[in-house]
């Protein structure tokens, strides 16, 4: 098991994409959360199977269309069992 913390910066927030990602970790069977922070950046903490995680990562770095992401910090953190995925 995998759990990270996530800071998306760039221009994300207006174009979908907590519920874009949302959508995706829970098709990953990834747990977790997900939140816009006032300076206009994306907060997340994944956790779930290595790849599983690793794929939900990797599709931060691309957001969906038009998010104009433009650095993705990834902080590895130890698991807690987190169950099911939220929008806060």
């Amino acid at each position: 098991m995998t759990r990270v913390h996530v800071l998306v910066r760039g221009r994300v927030q207006g174009v979908f994409y907590r519920a874009e990602a949302r959508d995706r970790a829970e098709s990953l069977r990834v747990a977790g959360w997900i939140r816009n922070l006032p300076d206009g950046s994306v907060e997340a903490v994944f956790e779930g199977e290595d790849d599983r995680v690793e794929s939900m990562v990797a599709w931060c770095r691309r957001g969906p269309a038009g998010a104009g992401v433009e650095a993705v910090d990834v902080e590895r953190e130890e698991p807690v069992g987190e169950i099911g995925f939220s929008v806060r």
